[in-house]
């Protein structure tokens, strides 16, 4: 288990490996000039072919009888293009629960596969429009970490939008880049009733949750190409410093309390590949008050395999 300085220990492992690929990124989450990375914590306007193997997370959490535990977990995700604006995905996590009180329980969450249809693509004004829909497989996870028994179907729309259009007297804001998507989740079972020793039911009612995320991103590589060369050399000529938001409301007669967490940190694009670190800061104390840490490393199959893999299966 990679608690602590096995978890530092591998960050500096992908770091250094990807410094030594980095170059400039290819086609994949393009839009006229702009390159949009594939953000950690949020999801991506664009569609492609791409696997993030692994996404690892930590952090210690807080549950609803205020009982702290340590929440480590490590995420595979892939996706496929259909065709050039049609793509299907499918994830999977792994995840430990360690909480103060008691043993480590350990095992799969619930599987997750979408569908994204990319149907706007402005090169000119760097913008990206997207719409898809998010299953999570209800059942397909462990009971002993509390994955759910019911599904949840969510529809989403995505947006990306690069500022590389304006004007000359603010050139220095023209790396920003805004990406983001809006997403509501619908429980496809609206309550579990459960027995307990003495026969006696209890009624968990599922809320529909509004999930907000975005990420401001300020493109290092931009500024070397089309601002201004100001002489940085790699790694740092190469890296997207970035901060991610992600915000979930339940809604309706069950809601409860607003939680989410703020994301700083930076992305390192390389030509095939690309590796991302960040922060995770809740943004109150309902789940707990301590800072994680996210990191991923991502591969551009459209980019590694373009003759092969990383085509699309139906050309347009």
């Amino acid at each position: 288990m990679f608690l602590h300085s096995g978890f530092s220990r591998f960050t500096l492992t992908l770091l250094l490996g990807c410094t030594a690929l980095s170059e400039a990124a290819c086609a994949h989450g393009v839009a006229g000039n702009r390159f949009f990375p594939a953000t950690l914590a949020t999801d991506d306007p664009f569609v492609a072919d791409e696997l993030s193997l692994p996404t690892l997370y930590q952090r210690r959490t807080r549950d609803a009888e205020g009982l702290q535990i340590l929440r480590t977990s490590v995420s595979v995700d892939f996706s496929k293009r259909l065709t050039t604006n049609l793509g299907v995905g499918l994830g999977t996590t792994y995840r430990w629960l360690r909480p103060d009180d008691g043993r480590v329980q350990n095992g799969f969450d619930n599987s997750s596969a979408n569908l994204k249809y990319q149907f706007y693509q402005d090169g000119e004004h760097e913008t990206i429009l997207s719409v898809g829909i998010d299953w999570e497989i209800g059942g397909s996870g462990a009971k002993r970490i509390n994955a759910e028994s019911f599904g949840t179907i969510t529809p989403r729309a995505f947006f990306g939008k690069g500022f590389g259009d304006l004007p000359d007297a603010i050139r220095y804001l023209r790396p920003l880049a805004l990406t983001g998507s809006a997403g509501l989740a619908v429980p496809t079972r609206s309550s579990t009733t459960t027995f307990g020793m003495g026969g006696d039911p209890s009624t968990e009612r599922h809320a529909k949750i509004v999930q907000l995320g975005f990420a401001v991103e300020y493109s290092l590589p931009y500024l070397q190409s089309f601002v201004r060369d100001v002489g940085w050399r790699a790694p740092f000529s190469h890296i997207i410093p970035l901060v991610e938001v992600s915000v979930q409301k339940p809604f309706g007669r069950d809601r409860g309390p607003t939680t989410g967490t703020i994301n700083p940190g930076v992305v390192i694009p390389g030509k095939t590949m690309q590796f991302g670190i960040e922060a995770v800061i809740p943004i109150n104390g309902r789940n707990g008050s301590r800072t994680g840490v996210l990191m991923q490393l991502h591969f551009f199959l459209d980019d590694l395999f373009p003759t092969s893999v990383g085509r699309p299966l139906f050309v347009n």
